[in-house]
């Protein structure tokens, strides 16, 4: 497998540079794990996630699967901030705890154009998934 193009540390200061409203110290998304196309971040929990029925709302796990494949386009393609989703599929499987979510992000496809992958979400301390993704981003051209 080939060294991913960026390292947690470098795609953390990007995240930083382009998204500062989104990605700073304190703003809950971690990156704990990059490699090539193979990636683990987090999402620690706050009481402002839960919606009516005692469960983290789903656009925040859908912000945490779209954030994963992000980190993961980085490891696969490098710096490429004007990378856009251009589709996301989101399965919610089981109710999450009221604990950190964790997503495990991995692309099946790295094109020119276009990267494919999954993201499994697990609640801290359930083995079992609570949302299985699938997503497609669209890279952009950097050679015209």
């Amino acid at each position: 497998m080939p060294a991913p193009a960026m390292n947690a540390d470098q795609i953390a200061n990007l995240l930083h540079e382009v998204f500062p409203q989104a990605f700073y110290p304190g703003c809950g998304l971690m990156i704990e794990r990059v490699d090539y196309a193979d990636i683990r971040v987090r999402r620690h929990f706050q009481e402002g996630y839960i919606r009516p029925g005692g469960t983290i709302s789903g656009p925040t796990m859908m912000e945490l699967a779209d954030f994963a494949m992000y980190v993961a386009v980085f490891s696969a393609v490098g710096p490429q901030p004007l990378a856009v989703t251009t589709n996301l599929n989101i399965n919610f499987l089981r109710k999450p705890g009221k604990g950190d979510l964790i997503a495990e992000a991995r692309l099946m496809k790295v094109g020119k154009r276009l990267a494919v992958g999954e993201v499994t979400i697990f609640s801290e301390g359930l083995a079992e998934p609570v949302a299985h993704v699938t997503s497609t981003y669209s890279i952009p051209n950097t050679t015209n």
